[in-house]
């Protein structure tokens, strides 16, 4: 990560060397989105978190060590805490002790409560990968509406250009007496149309840039733009292999596969922690404490005792074992127990809506990537019977022959067919990403 962002940044230091906007690639773009996406940010915090928890867990198989001191004074009747005599005085006392205990043995819910802390990290990892799978198709399909709108206004300004040159033939043609001003009105009618299809087209590169700029999490949308490149249908042999066999590629690695088992997995656990409470539990313990009472006296020459003395005097150590026999806990055991087989099911049934729904997406895709293929092809054909109808509709239009109505429909149709070329080319490019990025490679142009 740091070294992205480092490249980042020096490729943004020499454009504002240069003078000159920086053109993100999709690479690129696909990068920015994953280090600086706000929701990825949350759940590596997520990820972290999943990592203190089996921290704790393993903190459950160590001992547990506890002191305490005390120190207080009285005045009146109280009960020496050394000689456990009334005494009516001013006392002061102090107490001490150090209490330590371990659990021997819990049912081994502590061991699997360990391995479902390993899981659940696991599941967390891959729960941020998926996310990161999530955001490259967004920003790819972001990325590929911004082309598509570049391109088709591209393509109007063109055809404006070539328009504007019939204008002014048409115009000349029309005072010289060539051309009735029906022909002129009918030509200004087209120009003006095309002027506001490039507007169109205008507003559409801006509002894709910025929907990109969004998912990248970039707010200066003024100075954001993509390279300027033109991209032609990239080859592709990912349909030589069947949805049968893109689906078994799939579930080797997919995330969100990996996640649905993982979450199977957890959800085992969950029922060996559970079933572990029917299971007697054996706990050891330690306690060393002491006292000193101000009033404490050595019985053979009466004086007091020093403090140091007392404490030594005063110690004492129990120790020993405890085990407790689960019988009766208001089926609170059994309730859980029947739960967790609830949520086990539940998973294991997710986990196959999972790989059913991965299935019917990848042959969904598998579909369109062959149905997004005719349809440019077809979309190419059309624009090429298109342009040879308008080549011989301006011919004779140039020649007087066809009037200006029925010119402007034929260029009409061009420029119809000419954007869904463009269109069905990217749509096409996607539909090929998508599945190749089903196959699992890399999301890319080039």
């Amino acid at each position: 990560m740091k070294i992205r962002i480092i490249t980042a940044l020096c490729l943004l230091s020499i454009g504002m060397v240069t003078g000159q906007m920086r053109k993100w690639t999709l690479e690129e773009c696909v990068y920015y989105a994953i280090d600086n996406n706000l929701t990825i940010q949350q759940f590596e915090l997520g990820l972290e978190d999943a990592k203190i928890d089996k921290s704790d867990a393993i903190g459950g198989l160590l001992p547990s060590v506890n002191g305490q001191l005390q120190a207080g004074g009285n005045t009146g009747l109280t009960f020496d805490p050394v000689s456990n005599q009334p005494t009516n005085t001013t006392i002061q006392t102090a107490t001490g002790n150090t209490t330590a205990s371990v659990n021997l043995f819990d049912g081994l819910r502590n061991l699997n409560a360990i391995r479902r802390a390993n899981l659940n990290a696991l599941a967390s990892q891959y729960r941020l990968d998926d996310l990161k799978d999530d955001i490259r198709i967004n920003v790819a399909l972001a990325y590929l509406q911004v082309l598509s709108n570049k391109e088709t206004l591209k393509v109007s300004r063109a055809q404006y250009a070539v328009t504007e040159q019939d204008l002014k033939r048409t115009e000349v043609q029309v005072q010289e007496g060539v051309l009735p001003q029906g022909d002129l009105l009918e030509i200004q009618a087209t120009a003006a149309t095309q002027e506001q299809q490039i507007i169109n087209g205008e507003n559409q590169v801006i509002l894709s840039r910025i929907s990109l700029a969004q998912l990248l999490q970039i707010t200066d949308y003024e100075n954001f733009d993509i390279a300027d490149e033109d991209y032609d249908v990239p080859p592709s042999d990912i349909l030589n292999n069947s949805p049968k066999e893109i689906y078994a590629k799939a579930l080797t690695f997919r995330n969100d596969i990996k996640l649905s088992e993982t979450n199977v997995e957890l959800a085992e656990k969950d029922l060996r922690i559970a079933g572990g409470a029917y299971i007697p539990t054996l706990d050891a313990f330690f306690n060393y404490s002491t006292r000193y009472s101000s009033e404490f006296r050595d019985p053979t020459t009466g004086e007091n005792v020093s403090f140091g003395r007392q404490l030594w005097l005063n110690d004492g150590i129990f120790y020993g074992a405890r085990i407790s026999v689960p019988i009766f806990n208001g089926l609170s055991t059994r309730n859980s127990v029947k739960r967790s087989r609830i949520n086990l099911k539940q998973a294991e049934l997710q986990y196959e809506l999972d790989k059913l729904e991965l299935e019917t997406n990848i042959n969904q895709a598998y579909v369109d990537v062959k149905n997004s293929a005719k349809n440019y092809e077809a979309a190419v054909k059309t624009l090429e019977a298109r342009q040879l109808s308008y080549d011989y509709a301006k011919e004779r239009y140039d020649v007087g022959l066809l009037n200006a109505f029925d010119f402007g429909v034929a260029q009409a149709r061009v420029d119809n067919a000419a954007a869904e070329v463009i269109r069905t080319k990217y749509d096409y490019i996607f539909r090929i990403k998508l599945v190749e990025f089903y196959f699992g490679l890399p999301i890319t142009l080039n």
